[in-house]
Order: structure tokens, then sequence, then C-alpha cells
């Protein structure tokens, strides 16, 4: 299936070893000596880390100040083209990643130590307490929040109030997920609610502000330019011909995927993948209040994969609670990983629509897995009890060449399911036609087949999702496809579509997650894999998963829809 890639990675990540590479987690106190003895050890060469940082710090810095110079000497600052596209490189992706690695500074050495446990304990923690004394008080400032969001998407679109119907469509996707609840009476509301408060404003600086609209476009371009060299690196090996003229899908999107692992790996082995992602998670856990476990992995899937991210977790696997492995599960379904990226842009997909639904899925995963089946087991692993979970490399160069070589497992599995996902397509179109036309259905335009009975059963998906109606059977049939196949095929079928620049931005969030048929068989193999323990709870759960998952990616386009402005669909 399409996300067969995550049979290629278990040797990204494997079991705890004798490497330094670790996750950037707080380890267990469990041994006072041992603890005592690690931290001298660090305390012993604190000064030559902080020194090599700093370094670091001002030769970064220094070069940032020397390009921008550059800029002002010789571009119109106030435009933001030139902004973005000024020099080779690009000034404007410069400053995005130098904002980006200010950040994670400023998250690791103040906010994490000192900043966030002192807003916790004397503003967050009594802040919602006080809130919870008052009679209604957590409902009332819910309401307050979606009534002044609300006020703004009706006065913002008050010339055409139509638009507004996506958020018909992701009520009626929460009521669905409510119904479907496993207990009901527990349903953590604070959860649902901050991720949904989460996944508007991240939709509404990167979809509907203009600035943040931008720096995502200007990042989402240079993603384009990097994947790029893959395809040149690809022309080079398989002869420009077959690559750049015929543009064969095998040998130009796919073998992306080769300098993408080859990439990711190196990132690996020097940590930083590990402390991207875990900053990324304590941040949705400080807000929504899931577990560190959920946490990490809701992120993790979005960048590596359904298979990666458990595997970062591999230790406390059997340890956790029902709800937990259930919302492992579902944000695999939710999402999709990055390696995959290429081929979604080689069938026409806009990068910064791939990348903002990544970004949106992970706290509507949390969100909506705690709807569907909420805690009500005692949770065993804390923050505090996370071991590091290490990577077996011996160099960079060893994590590299293993990327490359584990890249060519993934992209065999991609094509192999892609293969033989569409020849099972086209064989049982073939029956139902043959079926159709015994009882008089012969005309192309009545045709029995997948897609004429998906485009019949999705409509009303694709209508609530802000779809026009004449084409809300052509975007449910591509739905369709990727909830009964995959979302490779659901892709390859958006060029053929011919839909509006609306209905095709609301059709990729829809279809950009791996709640397929296939996924449920490798999250089953994958679970049994890292932990045979969990295989009675994992095959009871993975269906409810499975439809999680789907959900999700619905409500993650009807967010799309309601935000995504006209002037925005074109760029």
């Amino acid at each position: 299936m399409a996300n067969n890639h995550n049979s290629s990675t278990q040797s990204i990540i494997k079991e705890l070893s004798d490497s330094n590479h670790t996750i950037d987690l707080p380890s267990p106190h469990d041994n006072e000596e041992v603890n005592a003895s690690k931290s001298d050890a660090k305390t012993q060469w604190l000064p030559k880390w902080v020194s090599a940082k700093l370094v670091i710090f001002f030769i970064i810095t220094g070069y940032v100040i020397s390009a921008t110079v550059y800029f002002v000497r010789n571009a119109d600052p106030l435009s933001w083209e030139a902004f973005s596209k000024t020099t080779s490189d690009g000034y404007g992706l410069l400053i995005i990643l130098f904002i980006a690695y200010l950040y994670a500074l400023v998250y690791s050495y103040l906010l994490k130590p000192y900043a966030l446990p002192v807003i916790g304990k004397w503003a967050w923690q009594p802040g919602k307490e006080q809130l919870r004394k008052i009679k209604y008080g957590p409902m009332v400032f819910y309401v307050a929040i979606a009534a002044a969001t609300l006020g703004y998407l009706g006065f913002d679109m008050r010339d055409d109030l139509s638009r507004l119907r996506p958020l018909l469509g992701l009520l009626a996707f929460l009521i669905i997920g409510y119904g479907l609840s496993a207990k009901r009476g527990f349903v953590p509301w604070n959860t649902v609610a901050w991720g949904l408060i989460l996944q508007f404003t991240i939709g509404f600086l990167t979809i509907r502000w203009s600035v943040g609209r931008n720096a995502l476009e200007t990042f989402s371009d240079h993603v384009n330019t990097f994947l790029d060299y893959g395809v040149e690196a690809a022309a080079f090996t398989y002869g420009d011909y077959i690559v750049n003229d015929l543009k064969v899908f095998a040998f130009r999107a796919l073998s992306v995927i080769f300098f993408v692992n080859f990439l990711v790996n190196v990132l690996y082995y020097y940590g930083l993948m590990q402390k991207f992602v875990n900053m990324l998670g304590e941040f949705l856990q400080y807000f929504m209040g899931t577990t560190i476990c959920e946490s990490v992995n809701s992120v993790a899937v979005a960048f590596v994969g359904m298979s990666e991210g458990p595997m970062m977790l591999r230790p406390y696997l059997i340890y956790l609670t029902d709800s937990e492995l259930h919302s492992l599960m579902l944000a695999g379904f939710a999402s999709v990983s990055g390696s995959t990226f290429a081929a979604y842009i080689g069938y026409g997909a806009r990068a910064q629509d791939l990348v903002t639904a990544s970004i949106m899925s992970a706290p509507s995963a949390l969100c909506f897995s705690k709807l569907l089946y909420p805690e009500t087991q005692e949770v065993k692993i804390k923050k505090e009890d996370v071991h590091a979970v290490e990577v077996e490399y011996s160099s960079a160069i060893d994590a590299a060449s293993k990327g490359a070589t584990d890249a060519f497992h993934l992209i065999a599995a991609i094509i192999s399911g892609v293969t033989a996902t569409l020849a099972f397509v086209y064989f049982i179109n073939g029956v139902l036609s043959w079926f159709g036309t015994l009882v008089g259905f012969t005309d192309a335009s009545n045709m029995w087949t997948l897609e004429l009975i998906a485009g019949k059963l999705f409509i009303p998906v694709a209508w609530l999702m802000g779809v026009e109606w004449d084409e809300c059977e052509n975007v449910a049939q591509l739905i369709g496809i990727k909830t009964m196949v995959n979302e490779f095929v659901a892709f390859s079928k958006l060029q053929e579509k011919n839909l509006s620049p609306r209905a095709t931005v609301i059709a990729t969030y829809a279809i950009c997650g791996f709640s397929n048929p296939g996924s449920i068989g490798i999250i089953i193999s994958t679970m049994a894999a890292l932990a045979p323990e969990t295989k009675t709870t994992v095959t009871r759960l993975v269906f409810r998963a499975f439809v999680g998952g789907t959900l999700v990616c619905f409500m993650t386009a009807c967010i799309a829809g309601v935000l995504m402005p006209d002037s925005a669909l074109t760029t």
C-alpha cells in the first residue's frame, strides 16, 4: 500500500543501545548514585559545550546579519516577492530557519527549564482551578472562544455566508465521533476543546493570515527546490529522457525518497529530529493534557511515518493504556510522512497544503482519539519516567548510507503496493462493469465502478467540507479511492478531475492521510513486532482508530475549507 514505506524503517530506530544520540527526554531517577555521577560528568564538560554552542550561535547570527545587509542593499525590503526570492537560495527561507533556530534555543534554555514551569505553577494551573470553581466556568470560556471565532468568520465572509458550511461539517464529524465513542461519560472535553483551538490557531496562522501563509509558501517553495535535487540525481542515474521528459513516476518522484531518507537518518544520528519532535510533543502535552508518549507520537508520525513514531517509544509500548495505544494508531492513520511528499507533489498537490495538513493533524488526532476512546486507566508512563531512546549508528556516514539503503525497500514497497492495488481496482471495476452491463448499464457515464459507488456514498461528506454541489461527486470519488485503496492512487486521480482551485485544496486535505485498509495490516504487524504483548488490544482497537483517522482528515479539510481565502488558491 501507499505507506508500506514503514516496513523499511526497522533499522532507523532500534532498541536501547550504547550510542550517545538520544531523544532529549528526562532520564528516570531510579538510581541516585548513577544519576549523580552522570550529573558530575555533565557539569565537568558544561563549559566546553557552552563555548561550542556560543561559537556556533555567533557564526550563524553573523552570517544572517551579513545576508540581511546584502538584502537591504540589493532588494526592496518592502516587497515580499523580493524577500522570499532574492538570491539563489532565498533570503526569506534563511530568516524562517533562523527564527526557528532562535525559538529552539529559547525553548531549550529558557522556556522549558524556567519559564514554563513558573507559568504553569503560578498562572496556568491556578487559572484553570479558578475557572473550574466558577459555575460553568470552562464551558463559558470555550463558548466565548467559539463565539469570537464564529463572529470573525461571519464578518469576514459576510458577502458569501455559504463559505461557512464547513463549520457544519466539522460539527457533524464531532457528533459522529461522540456517537461512536466507547465511553461517552469519560470524554475529556478540555482536551477535545484545546485540540480544536490549536487546530484553528494553526489554520489561522498558516492559511488565513497572509504573513504566515506567505512564510509557509516560501518554505514550501524551497521544499520543492530541495526535492528537485533528488530529481537531478535521478536524471543522472536513469537518464534525462525517462525522468524529465517522460516523467515516469517510479523513476522521478519515488527516487527522491533516496535523498530524503539519507538526510533524515543523518538528522537522527545527530539527535536533531528527536529534539524537534520532542519539543512539539511537549507543547501539545502542555496545552491538551495528553500523555507524553501519545503527544510525542502524534508529532513524530507527521514527519517520519506511522511505524517510525511508535518505534521511538518502543521500550514503553507494553506499559501504555488502551487509550494511549488507540491514540498512537489513530495519529498514524490521520497523517502522512514527509518522505512521501515528493510523490504527492509529483501528482500536482501543493507543498504548502501537504505541510499544513501534516501540522494540523497532530492536535486534531489527539483531540479525536480522546473523543473516540477516552482514558479510563491509570497512566503508567509519565514524562519523568521516559528513558532516552537511542539510535544505533556508528557514524553519520553509516546513518546516511543505511538511510539510502532502507529507501530502496521503501520504494520497492510503494511500487509493488501501488501496482498491485491499481491492478485490483481495475479488476474490481471490470467485474462491476460486467455485472452492470447485464442489467443495462452500458454507457460510460453510468458504468458500474468503485469510483461511481464511492462518488455516491461520499457526496454528503464532500458537500459538508465546503465543495460546490456540481463538484461533490468528483471529490467524493477521490475520498472513496483513498479510503478503500490508498492515498497514492487518490492523488494520481486528482489531476484528472479538473476541479476548481478550492475543491482541489479541500480534496488534498481530505485525502492527506494513511487511513486505508493496507495501513491496518501495517500497523498491526508493526505493533506486533515492537510489542507483542499489545496484540490483543491493537487488533481490538485498530478499526476504531482507522475510522477516527479518516474523520480527522475530513475535519482538517473542513477547517482548511472555511479558512482558505480565494487569494491563496492559485498561489
